[in-house]
């Protein structure tokens, strides 16, 4: 007697067919009609039904039906949708719990990783997409921490002539928290690094400049921002919570992997999660918005700890001939 089996996938990779019990669900043993595969498949309808909330499978599936999945851009979900299905597959007979272990998971992560090492875009987006997972988990409350954060992408480029242009920023501010927009803005207006700018205390702030030591120079360097016009605006936007400038929504200093999650989640939500932009790439806003106000490239160079030559590609890259030139233009006028 033939038995039709509703919503088995049929996989074919590398001349070799495989079976799931439904797209993103456990591989079946056995053939087609076996007892095997009907053993396998009967198993795992029943373990659909009432899921272990303890295996990984379950935050997949559940990050899925969550409000924050479904309000992703179409063309973002359905690449996402593949990906998870893949989590799923690899990571879902996994417990939880082992994911609060990052010395013991973050290899396991790696070797998956590892899989797309020929294509490092693709293994850093699919290392992105299980980050966001697991930052779900952390949500639920069932792990500590992201085990993601801390892994190195496979792919680097020169990021020193990468921006955020002000239509950019513009579209994250549609959707993200008024939190995550005072860290674009304050990033934006002095070009520091985020471990820096996280660490922003309002006793960094004088009455002429910001002043502090950096956490790349190991603290052996100043940081000193002249404050102008715009930067006193964002500052005087900013309400005082906490003895750091930036705050979470629970009104307390942001971790780096709280940050880290909710950056993320505010460019998804703003349907920007396939654009190259890391928060790090305002520092080169910043450095616009510098010359523009008539700085020289060598005094950016030293505000930001940068070469001059990355300074002077940026400015070459993104910053308009009018506006260069009317730079150039009260730049003269001031030295007459």
């Amino acid at each position: 007697m033939k038995v039709e089996l509703r919503g088995v996938a049929k996989v074919r990779s590398k001349g070799h067919t495989y079976y799931y019990a439904w797209r993103g669900g456990p591989r079946l043993a056995g053939t087609p009609g076996s007892p095997e595969f009907m053993q396998s498949y009967n198993e795992a309808i029943e373990q659909r039904r009432t899921p272990d909330k303890n295996r990984f499978r379950f935050i997949v599936a559940d990050y899925k039906g969550s409000a924050d999945y479904k309000k992703l851009a179409d063309s973002t979900r359905d690449q996402w949708g593949k990906w998870l299905d893949r989590i799923a597959e690899y990571f879902g007979g996994l417990r939880t719990a082992q994911f609060d272990r990052p010395e013991k998971i973050r290899p396991v992560i790696r070797r998956w990783r590892a899989k797309w090492a020929e294509t490092p875009r693709t293994a850093d987006y699919a290392l992105q997409v299980l980050s966001r997972v697991c930052a779900h988990a952390v949500e639920l409350g069932k792990i500590a921490g992201n085990p993601c954060e801390g892994i190195k992408h496979l792919y680097s480029n020169d990021r020193s002539e990468i921006i955020w242009t002000d239509a950019d920023i513009a579209q994250l501010k549609t959707s993200c928290s008024i939190e995550i927009a005072h860290a674009v803005d304050l990033a934006g207006h002095t070009g520091l690094r985020l471990g820096d700018l996280l660490r922003l205390s309002w006793s960094h702030v004088g009455a002429e400049a910001i002043v502090l030591t950096t956490g790349k120079s190991r603290h052996r360097r100043e940081a000193i921002i002249p404050l102008y016009g715009p930067l006193r605006e964002v500052l005087a936007r900013i309400p005082k919570r906490a003895t750091t400038i930036l705050t979470s929504s629970k009104r307390r200093p942001w971790t780096a992997d709280g940050f880290g999650s909710s950056f993320n989640k505010a460019k998804m939500d703003a349907g920007m999660s396939d654009q190259d932009l890391h928060f790090n790439d305002l520092r080169g806003t910043a450095a616009t918005k510098f010359y523009i106000a008539g700085l020289s490239m060598r005094q950016i160079a030293e505000m930001l700890a940068w070469q001059e030559e990355s300074v002077e590609k940026i400015i070459r890259r993104y910053v308009g001939r009018s506006a260069a030139i009317k730079a150039l233009i009260r730049k003269l006028e001031a030295r007459e």
